[in-house]
């Protein structure tokens, strides 16, 4: 990726720990209770996995002094009253004794994604908005079941696999019924590669539920020619520069 700098204290690498609910406890008492978080039925039991998430996200940029590190996940349910799931998952960080002074100096969240497209790409451009450059290398925290699908987006997006590494940190209980709902996404990634249309495109309008823009045209100059190209819905593959090629 692209990156110079004669500074050597400048941050090159991004890690990122995807959201997956929002937590909407008033207090932080019962944070693995599942009252305090909205979530869907087949998402039962698992805030204690969300939580390993934060806690493994926060522990690789706490190794790695040159790392930034950015939660993602937008404002998607409603019912959490503007709350976004990345805002969610910094305060339990924060509460959880995770952010210490170093790492409250390089971590962020990212207010905007609202699906696993989204959720690669738009902390790569949070990482420009927020430092004006793009990393070397990145590390994505997430269940280990979506590895496949992971590394089909990256290949979308021409993220080479030596800069880009994925961990798989755990998995629902309900393995089987994970897979499946995998593979049906999967299989709407072949017609729709950039989640611009059909059911993954509705899937997207229906977890925006405030209307909520992203600037990343505006903050990321250099991908405006591929936002472009996903917001008209094209499904071929774009041929155009990318500023990690």
């Amino acid at each position: 990726m692209v990156f110079n700098s004669k500074d050597s204290k400048r941050l090159t690498s991004l890690v990122i720990v995807a959201g997956h609910s929002i937590y909407i406890g008033k207090t932080f008492e019962n944070i693995l209770d599942d009252s305090n978080w909205i979530l869907f039925s087949f998402q039962k039991g698992e805030p204690k996995l969300y939580i390993e998430h934060i806690i493994k996200g926060c522990e690789i940029a706490k190794a790695d002094k040159n790392a930034l590190l950015i939660f993602t996940g937008g404002q998607s349910r409603k019912e959490a009253n503007a709350k976004s799931e990345s805002q969610s998952y910094f305060e339990l960080a924060d509460h959880l004794g995770l952010i210490n002074e170093d790492l409250r100096e390089r971590s962020t969240t990212e207010e905007f994604s609202r699906d696993s497209f989204e959720n690669l790409l738009f902390p790569i451009c949070r990482f420009r908005e927020f430092l004006g450059y793009y990393p070397n290398y990145i590390t994505f925290v997430s269940f280990a079941f979506k590895e496949r699908r992971f590394h089909l987006i990256r290949k979308v997006l021409r993220l080479t696999e030596d800069k880009v590494k994925f961990l798989g940190f755990n998995n629902p209980e309900n393995l089987e019924l994970a897979l499946e709902g995998e593979e049906k996404a999967i299989k709407l990634m072949e017609e729709y590669p950039y989640y611009n249309g059909g059911e993954l495109l509705q899937k997207k309008e229906q977890r925006n539920p405030w209307k909520r823009q992203n600037g990343y045209l505006i903050s990321c100059p250099e991908l405006k020619d591929l936002f472009l190209h996903i917001e008209s819905g094209k499904r071929e593959l774009f041929r155009g520069n990318l500023p990690w090629d």
